[in-house]
């Protein structure tokens, strides 16, 4: 069982959707998990139902976490402005212990499943310096994995924790989604869209990803909100 299924984070985001649609080329049955963490940008979640079904996920789980309730995120307090110009060092758009949460969650899942492979859309190339979309990172929560759960204490399973995406450029992420036949319109990756989905144009997430289609060579089918 465990070769046959996997545990796929999807966001609804551009990235999330092309790492789904590589471990269905290698999973038969692929376990969607998302979270409604009290982001400002809810409208991913929408994004990430039609993600899971147009992929085939076997199945898709919204969890509802309260990360929102520490703030600390311009993505989780509403007192804090989405930065819409680049900035320097770790942004005001990272929010605290996310992957970390987001990776524990599903390690859960998993070893309730019986699987051993998780999978994530970090990025080490084109992404926000967010600390938790390291390599080392992804390196880490995997020997935890096989630490603190009793599928690995008894080796009865050996967690992976695949991050398939994490040396591609975004052009080149494109690339692999499309060839893969990811449709990319239904994604939403803008750090304040509106309850519509539409993207602001103008916060980093929106940057690198209209950067990253340009340089694709491909049209932006990014729904953008209009003045």
């Amino acid at each position: 069982m465990a070769a046959e299924h996997c545990v796929v984070l999807v966001s609804g985001g551009l990235d999330s959707a092309t790492v789904l649609a590589i471990a269905r080329g290698r999973h038969q049955y692929c376990h969607a998990l998302s979270f409604d963490y009290g982001q400002r940008h809810r409208a991913e979640l929408t994004a990430a139902a039609q993600v899971a079904q147009s992929l085939g996920a076997c199945e898709h789980r919204v969890v509802t976490i309260g990360i929102d309730a520490i703030g600390g995120s311009a993505l989780t307090d509403m007192r804090i402005a989405v930065p819409e110009t680049p900035t320097s060092g770790i942004p005001v758009t990272y929010v605290p212990a996310r992957n970390t949460v987001f990776l524990s969650l599903a390690l859960g899942w998993a070893e309730v499943i019986g699987c051993a492979d998780i999978y994530i859309g970090v990025n080490a190339m084109d992404y926000s310096g967010y600390p938790d979309c390291r390599p080392a990172f992804i390196t880490a929560f995997a020997q935890l994995a096989n630490l603190a759960t009793r599928a690995g204490v008894e080796g009865t399973t050996r967690f992976a924790v695949h991050a398939p995406l994490m040396d591609m450029h975004k052009d080149d992420i494109i690339r692999e989604g499309l060839s893969l036949r990811v449709d990319f319109a239904q994604t939403v990756s803008c750090y304040q869209a509106d309850a519509a989905g539409l993207a602001c144009g103008r916060c980093d997430s929106c940057r690198i990803r209209r950067d990253g289609f340009l340089k694709a060579g491909v049209a932006d089918p990014t729904r953008y909100r209009s003045g």
